[in-house]
Order: structure tokens, then sequence, then C-alpha cells
């Protein structure tokens, strides 16, 4: 359930008129097509060269033949003028971190291994094979070098247990926390910081026990490791991170840092800490209220490496906030700052002062990568285009990677509009509203209500693929940003807390109300849909609403009372609705469209992988039989092996294909 960030901004957004090539060429360009999720690319993971010469990301690619996506390495020049692809395997690569003297390039992959056990490679700039330097049977799931370039810091996973006959072992489960989506059942298997010597080819287990590590980042002298830990009583009973030192040698022990009783550098978004140039302070994500688990807003921490109290350089400020970095001088710490709709870089003086703003606009900014000179790149993204990594340069950001070029050259998008409207209480909500590329002024159109997940994320101004589609094939987009949703502050975040799909449900209605109202939707063809927690609301949604004729809802739940130990939340639901057999009431009010199914009158597809431990699938299937039962017209969906989110390429083409056919059955086919 990953979230979008943003800032809301009361203007128009004429997508088709914002390229540069003219309206002759607009005309030329055609709508997106469902082939075109072949060609969109994905750009991500930035990484500055040492002399901050050079950007190196992943792309990832679908390899249609094989039915699998696949990720390569590039490098792009910070004048832009040169890219170089540097991998090409049949196998994925990620996670590239250039060598501290520039000359070598290691990423992660799982080139002649098993999926999942990840090696570090490491590879000349100037080009040629890449070798595998390490051989952890668990696999490695971060890395990174050293100063003086001599080792690295990994977070490698305990291996599995052989296998002795034709058969695995029996699953033993003493944990309180036993699942979680992709890794599974959770046995005593956990990832420790490990200690590797690049010349000798040998690691070293620097933190055993029952305890999860991430995230380490060496001292600028080489002789700490900062590192993000779990621990303290049971582990699986709390998000207590913390945020923990340790020098780089066998037998040393961690030293704790930081005391807070939420989370220390592990929140909705991740970041690394980050140590000041001089190697006397940390930076780092702090968690609201502990109680109020991801519903609280992300704050940026600062702390004496040696220890003591840290500051929160932005105070009260009630935005989230993550990817923080240095200035060159170690004054400041530059860091991304959502906001209602967009995503800014900011910075604020490292004791403490008001946030300035480096670069604003109507965009998402994803990643933030730090390089000498005070250089910074970042992967950003605008509701016309994918994400790509530009060079942040005089408070604008300057491209460098263009991966989607050729596919933008050819397709036009539909026109994306912010949006702002009363809901029910009087309360002001945000969103967006993305129409047909053909689009006609005093026309109504069928519409689509779609619904984010999380609930703690949002709709933002970066490329949404999907929503193109359906603008394409002649729908109206409806996609608020409802209670619950972030960018708005705490209270805003928590407004749904123990309550959801219902101040929440009404705002996606007052959407819709607004729509029309617009003369924008035809009020006779509406449909609704969404994925993960936007499939909650989905249910939630057509159980108190009858007007709409169809609804696709992914990875949904809606009956608590199946939630509870069989899905990965355990510890957030006896946090939010306490436990089934003292809080009946609370875990009853939250399920009302299963417990209530028969108010439903809507056409209604469900869809959810086979092995989702995110939001399992037995939820799809009660809600599908309830349907079934009722004698409304519905259908369910299965993925097999996948988890919450599809990974295989024709799977995500199915889905997509499904959503088109089955609003064009029950909204009238478009084009």
């Amino acid at each position: 359930m990953r979230p979008s960030r943003a800032l809301a901004v009361s203007i128009l957004i004429l997508l088709a008129s914002s390229f540069s090539n003219g309206g002759a060429r607009a005309a030329e360009r055609k709508p997106f097509t469902i082939d075109d999720l072949d060609a969109l690319l994905e750009v991500s993971e930035p990484q500055i060269a040492p002399d901050g010469e050079w950007v190196a990301y992943t792309v990832t690619r679908v390899d249609r033949k094989k039915d699998r996506s696949d990720s390569d390495v590039y490098m792009t020049s910070w004048d832009g003028a040169r890219t170089v692809r540097l991998t090409s395997s049949d196998e994925s690569e990620h996670a590239p971190r250039f060598s501290p003297d520039g000359r070598f390039i290691s990423f992660l992959s799982s080139r002649g291994y098993e999926p999942g056990t990840d090696q570090v490679f490491v590879m000349s700039r100037a080009g040629g094979e890449a070798e595998r330097i390490t051989d952890l049977p668990g696999g490695i799931s971060d890395h990174v070098w050293s100063p003086d370039g001599r080792r690295l810091a990994l977070i490698a996973a305990d291996p599995e247990p052989k296998r002795e006959g034709p058969h695995p072992p029996p699953i033993v489960i003493d944990r309180f926390h036993f699942k979680q989506d992709v890794d599974g059942y959770l046995v005593d298997r956990y990832s420790h910081l490990y200690l590797f010597d690049v010349e000798a080819r040998a690691h070293t287990l620097l933190t055993p026990g029952r305890f999860e590590e991430r995230y380490p980042a060496w001292s600028p002298g080489g002789d700490r490791i900062a590192f993000v830990s779990k621990r303290g009583g049971d582990p699986d009973r709390h998000d207590n991170w913390d945020l923990y030192v340790i020098e780089p040698k066998p037998g040393a022990a961690p030293r704790r840092l930081t005391t807070f009783e939420g989370a220390d550098g592990v929140h909705y978004w991740d970041s690394r800490p980050a140590w000041s140039p001089d190697g006397t302070r940390i930076a780092y994500l702090r968690s609201g209220a502990p109680e109020l688990d991801y519903y609280s807003v992300q704050h940026l921490a600062v702390i004496p490496a040696a220890g003591g109290e840290p500051v929160l350089p932005l105070g009260d400020l009630d935005r989230n906030v993550w990817a923080p970095g240095w200035s060159a001088d170690g004054s400041r710490v530059r860091f991304l700052l959502e906001e209602d709709g967009s995503t800014h870089v900011a910075e604020v003086h490292a004791s403490g002062g008001e946030a300035r703003i480096l670069m604003a606009g109507r965009h998402h900014v994803s990643d933030l990568a730090f390089g000498p000179r005070g250089r910074v790149a970042l992967l950003r993204s605008t509701p016309h285009e994918p994400y790509e990594v530009f060079a942040l340069e005089e408070e604008r950001a300057r491209p460098l990677s263009r991966q989607n070029a050729r596919l933008l050259e050819r397709r036009r998008p539909g026109a994306v509009e912010e949006i702002r409207f009363k809901s029910f209480d009087g309360t002001e909500i945000g969103g967006f509203l993305v129409k047909p590329p053909d689009y006609r002024s005093g026309r109504r159109y069928p519409a689509i209500l779609t619904l984010h997940g999380g609930p703690v994320g949002q709709f933002a101004h970066e490329f949404d693929f999907e929503s193109q589609l359906f603008a394409a094939r002649g729908y109206v987009v409806i996609a608020p940003n409802p209670r619950g949703s972030s960018g708005r502050g705490e209270a805003f975040q928590r407004a749904i807390w123990a309550n959801w799909g219902r101040e929440d449900g009404k705002d996606a209605l007052a959407a819709v109300d607004y729509a029309v109202a617009q003369g924008v939707a035809d009020p006779r063809r509406l449909g609704v849909t969404g994925w993960s927690y936007g499939g909650m609301l989905t249910n939630y949604v057509i159980a108190q609403d009858t007007r709409f004729k169809a609804a696709v809802s992914g990875a949904s739940e809606s009956n608590m009372f199946a939630s509870y130990g069989t899905d990965q939340y355990i510890r957030l639901w006896e946090k939010e609705i306490g436990v089934p057999w003292r809080n009946f009431d609370a875990y009853r009010h939250n399920s009302f469209p299963f417990y209530e199914a028969d108010k439903i009158k809507t056409p209604t597809l469900f869809l959810c992988g086979e092995k989702d431990f995110n939001v399992p699938l037995l939820h799809s299937e009660q809600m599908y039989q309830a349907l079934r039962s009722l004698g409304v017209d519905t259908r369910l969906i299965i993925y097999p092996d996948q988890y919450h989110s599809l990974t295989v390429p024709s799977y995500e083409r199915d889905r997509l294909e499904r959503y088109l056919d089955w609003f064009g059955k029950y909204l009238g086919k478009q084009r």
C-alpha cells in the first residue's frame, strides 16, 4: 500500500499543450493505448558519482517474450549530453552504487542465484563484464561502500533451512507477527548488518540476534556505521525502531542513539540516516505519536553522533518529510517536503528554523541523491511525464534521463485539472479530474471514481498510466484525496482512525457530486474502482450509494473479523480497533460492506493476488460469494502466485483489460 505524495494548487493543467513541439505535432499524437504498458519505462534509484560528473540510475522495461520485467543500470553525464547503458543481462540489476574513487559501480542482482537472493556485483565504469563478489545464501537487500573503498556494509538475510527430502519441512510458527506480503510466513530468519572485505572477499556478521536491521550509513571517517533496528522486549509486538551506531569490527557492540517510543528511521516513507560532512551529527526521520502508527506525520530529526537529545529542525511542521541529506558545508539539511498535491525540495538550518523551498511546482519528487559541491539529482514526475532523473539547478529541474521521450512524442495525454470542493460537513477536499484527450466543454462523459490506497497517501501531480488509459477510452476520471489522505497534516490523516469508509466515503461521493454539478460527469454512467485501501473504500462506497453502475474492487477487505490473524497488520489492528473478543462493535462498525452486503446493487468485479498477505484473497472471495448469493452480477479474478502488487506483465495487462471490459459493459462502450 504505497502512497503518492504532493500539493494542491487551483489551476487547470492543459497537458496536450504543454509539450514544446507545438500544435501541429500535438495533433499527430494519438491517445494512450494498452500496448503502451509495455513501452513505458520505469526510471528509479538515482546515484551521483563521487566527482559529481555522472548520475547512475536503473531503468525497468517489460520483456514480453519472457513475461517479466527486467531492470538495467544506466549512467548519464551531469551535462545531460551522454548516456551509457552499463548492464544488459537477462537478469535484473538494481541499487547502483559508485565506489568512493569513482572507478567502479556495484549493484545487486540474483544472476546465477535463486530469485530473492541478490548478491553484490562490481563492474568498471568503463564497461566490461561485472564480477560477483559476495556469496551469502540468504540474499543481500542493501549495500554501502566505506569511504576508503575497502569494505562494504551489507544487510543480508539468514538463509532458509536446507531441504532434507523431496518436500519442504513443516513451517513452525512461534512469532506474534508471523506473516508478511512477499516474505510469506515469518520464522526465525532475520536481516542483519554485515561487514564485507572487498579484497579478501570475506564477510563478518556485526549484529547477530533476533532483530531486523536496515539502512546502514558509513560515517565520513569510516570509523562508524549508523543503522536502524527494532529491539527490546518482543520486537514483533511494537514499532519502536531506533537509530544505532556500531564500530566496523568483529565483536563491536551497537550503541543506541535514539530513545523515542515511536519509529526512528523507519516509518511510512523509509529513508537512510545521513551523516553530516564532519561526522558529528546524523539526520534521520522520526514518526509522530506512536499510538497513531502510520497515521502520524513524519518529522525531520538531527541527533549528535556521540549521543544526546535530538533536535527537530522544522519544529511542529504539520507535513511529512523524507529523503534527508546535508548541504556541502554541513549547516543545512535538505529533504523532500510533502504538500497537498505536490512535493517540494526544501532545506532548513540544522539547528532549526523555517523551511526554505529550493524547488516548488506542480510535480511529484520521490527521491533525492546528493553529490559533491552541493549537487542534487532527483526523481521527478508530472501529470503528463513519467518519472525521470533531473539535476536541481537554480531552483529548477534540468532533465538528465529521457527514457520515455519517444513514447511521449507519439502519445497525447488527457488534460488534468486540479479541483476543490466541499464535502457533506463543509470540509474542503481536493483532488483531480482527468479528461479525455478530445474533451469538449458542455458534453457529459461517463465517469470513473478512482480511489487511492494507503489510506495515508494521495493522488498527486504525477503521471498515472491507468487514469490516462481510462481517459483515452473516453472516460472522465475523478481522483479525490478524501480524509485519511496525506499532504494536509496529521489531523486530516487520522480523521478516519477506526472509522473507515464513513467520512472518507462521503468525501469521495462529494467528488462525484462536484463532477456532475460541473457538467462534466454523466450521473447515469458512473463507475468506481480502487486497489488495496482504494478497493476497501470502493466496497464501502457501493454499500452506501447505489448510483454506480459498475465497480472494480482490487485487493480489498471488508470483513475485519477475518483480517485478524490472516494479514500482516496485527500490530496496527490491535492498536486501532483492539482485539475482536473485546471490541466486537469496532470490528463490526468497520466491516459494514460485508455484513450489509444486501445493500449493494452495483455489479462488481473483484481481483486479488493468490498469495497476497497484505490484504489476503479470502476477503475478495467473501465479497464475491456474498454478491453471488444475492444475485448481483459479479466475478472474481485470482492471479496465481502473485502478491499484493502484480509483477507479471501479462497479469497487469489482463487486469487493465478487465477493467475496460467491465466498465465498457455497464457504462457503455467508448473507444
